[in-house]
């Protein structure tokens, strides 16, 4: 049940992060170039972080385990 919360939380902070963003864009327009740079910043950014808050997860979830494991 742990697991399926911890990626709950991650789909969260995702779903907001992409709203902020939209609604970033859409309240401070700025010409077409640098929107798209805007953009590909906050993707390469983003994705960065999603890669580490899952590395975080995955390692939270081998701990447990071994946990787990050591327990039975």
């Amino acid at each position: 049940m742990s697991e399926n919360r911890s990626g709950e939380i991650v789909s969260a902070f995702v779903i907001g992060g992409l709203i902020g963003a939209a609604l970033g864009i859409l309240f401070a327009p700025a010409k077409g170039k640098d929107t798209r740079v805007k953009i590909n910043d906050w993707i390469d950014d983003t994705t960065e972080k999603a890669k580490e808050k899952l590395e975080s997860l995955e390692d939270e979830i081998k701990k447990r385990k071994d946990q787990l494991l050591k327990h039975n």
